[in-house]
């Protein structure tokens, strides 16, 4: 246990890198998404 503690101390800032990629990844993914569904309801009407 000491050594996560340890660990989570040391590299806070990585941690905190990689919570925002994965934030990121998930928006260009929902507007990647929200984006074909409009191209397709566009093409239907």
């Amino acid at each position: 246990m000491n050594t996560i503690k340890n660990f989570l101390e040391s590299n806070s800032i990585y941690i905190v890198l990689i919570i925002a990629i994965i934030i990121w990844i998930g928006i260009f993914l929902y507007i990647y998404r929200l984006e074909k569904k409009v191209k397709k309801f566009e093409k239907n009407n």
